[in-house]
C-alpha cells in the first residue's frame, strides 16, 4: 500500500521493472517462483491504485487485491523459497509449506464466504474482512511467509525475512496512525534484494561453477 493512486502506480511499476531484471538473471527453473515475487509485489501495488481510484469501496480491485495479500502470497513464498533451496536445507521450508497450503486455503474460503471492503483513511487504505479465527491465521501467516524466509536456503533469503519481518512492523505502526502507508516502500526493498540475490557470487539464483580438471595433454 502506497499513500496514493499515483504512488502506488508509480510504485508497482518500478517493482514490476525489478521482477523482470531478476527474471533475466535466472540460470535454473527451481528459482523463478522467487525471482518472480517482485512481478507479484509490483502488480500487487498497480491493483491498489485502482483500489484508489475507485474511492475504495468492494469492487472487483478491492477483491483482487485481498487475493494477492491474502490466499496466494501466503503459499507462493513459502514454495518460492523452498524450491530456491539447496537439497539439504529444504526441511524447515518445507514446514513453512505446509503452513502456508492450510492458511491459503482457510483464507480463500473466508474470501469466497465473506465480502472485503476498503476505506480511504487519509494517506492510507483500510481493508476490512471479517476472519473467522482471526488470530490462527494471521499466526500461519507470518509462520508462511515471514518464517520461510528467515529459515531460507541462502543468506540473500534470510536477509530478505529480516527486512520483512522489520520493515513490516514499521510500516504497521505508521499504517495504524493513519500517517502513510510505507507498504510499497518495504515491497520495493525486498525486491531489490531479490535483485542483489541474483548477482552476488554466492546467491542460489547462479549456479556454482566448479573449474574442470584439466587433462593431460596428449604426447605427440
Amino acid at each position: 500500500m502506497c499513500w496514493s493512486a499515483t504512488a502506488d502506480l508509480v510504485a508497482g511499476t518500478a517493482i514490476t521493472a525489478i521482477g523482470v531484471a531478476c527474471l533475466v538473471r535466472v540460470r535454473e527453473a527451481r528459482e523463478l517462483p522467487l525471482a518472480a515475487l517482485p512481478l507479484v509485489l509490483g502488480t500487487h501495488q498497480i491493483i491498489e491504485a485502482a483500489v484508489w481510484r475507485a474511492g475504495g469501496g468492494s469492487g472487483p480491485a478491492t477483491l483482487a487485491w485481498a487475493v494477492v495479500a491474502l490466499p496466494l502470497l501466503a503459499v507462493w513464498v513459502p514454495v518460492a523459497v523452498l524450491l530456491a533451496a539447496p537439497p539439504g536445507a529444504r526441511r524447515r521450508p518445507a514446514v513453512a509449506v505446509a503452513v502456508g497450503l492450510a492458511t491459503s486455503g482457510a483464507l480463500a474460503y473466508a474470501l469466497t464466504r465473506r465480502t472485503v471492503t476498503a476505506e480511504i483513511r487519509g494517506h492510507t487504505v483500510g481493508y476490512v474482512i471479517d476472519l473467522p479465527y482471526a488470530a490462527p491465521l494471521v499466526a500461519g501467516y507470518l509462520l508462511a511467509t515471514v518464517g520461510a524466509l528467515l529459515v531460507g536456503g541462502d543468506r540473500w533469503v534470510r536477509l530478505l525475512g529480516v527486512v520483512v519481518a522489520v520493515g513490516a512492523v514499521l510500516c504497521a505502526a505508521l499504517w495504524r496512525l493513519e500517517y502513510v502507508s510505507t507498504w510499497c516502500a518495504l515491497a520495493a526493498v525486498a525486491s531489490v534484494v531479490l535483485l542483489l540475490r541474483g548477482g552476488a557470487p554466492d546467491g542460489a539464483v547462479r549456479p556454482a561453477e566448479r573449474a574442470a580438471p584439466r587433462g593431460r595433454r596428449p604426447r605427440g
